[in-house]
């Protein structure tokens, strides 16, 4: 689980909802500027990168009571997440390009537009936190995993952002599907591995 190329795969998976959010993002703004794709890229990934800390420390506080089943957790949680992202992408109608550009014209509903920023990227990494708790289930070194999940979502928002005018209106759902996907299989890595060492 603390291999790089896992945490990188890991850091994709979480990173697609924000990727997708970053697609939305990228259409309400009136201007595809390098400098505010990676500004809002910025946002996401600090939050995405800060969350794994909080449920790292809730796991730490449980491992003593479930060393025994630690591996199943992980397995479940990331299963959970990963079909709950699935749901979520088939769920939810698909805002288009011009509903985007509609509330650009308007300016934002409420309030600067940066909390409205700050308030997607805590929504779209709730889901980092509960995987905070399976990489403490499983050992993995917290600060190299938070700085590839930094990294990650950085690159892939500041894109999302970039290409959302054009995309935006499409590619994130499918986007979010690929990420719970990943995450699935993670978890179903994860349980294998330690079930065929007979943990």
């Amino acid at each position: 689980m603390s291999g790089t190329f896992t945490l990188i795969a890991l850091a994709f998976g979480l990173s697609v909802d924000a990727f997708a959010a970053a697609l939305g993002k990228g259409t309400g703004e009136r201007t595809s500027t390098f400098s505010s794709a990676l500004r809002i890229g910025f946002v996401f990934a600090a939050m995405e990168a800060i969350m794994p800390v909080v449920g790292y420390l809730i796991g730490m506080a449980l491992s003593a009571w479930v060393a025994g089943v630690d591996h199943w957790i992980a397995f479940v949680l990331l299963s959970l997440v990963g079909l709950h992202m699935i749901w979520q992408a088939f769920k939810e109608e698909p805002e288009t390009i011009e509903d985007h550009a509609e509330t650009a014209a308007n300016g934002p509903i409420r309030g600067p537009r940066w909390i409205h920023l700050g308030l997607a990227a805590v929504a779209t990494s709730i889901d980092a936190t509960v995987v905070g708790v399976s990489l403490a289930m499983v050992g993995t070194n917290l600060v190299l995993a938070c700085f590839i999940i930094f990294v990650v979502t950085l690159v892939m928002c500041t894109m999302g952002a970039l290409i959302g005018r054009k995309a935006g209106d499409w590619l994130g759902h499918w986007a979010e599907v690929a990420g719970g996907i990943v995450l699935i299989i993670i978890g179903a890595l994860i349980l294998t591995q330690h079930l065929s060492q007979g943990i």
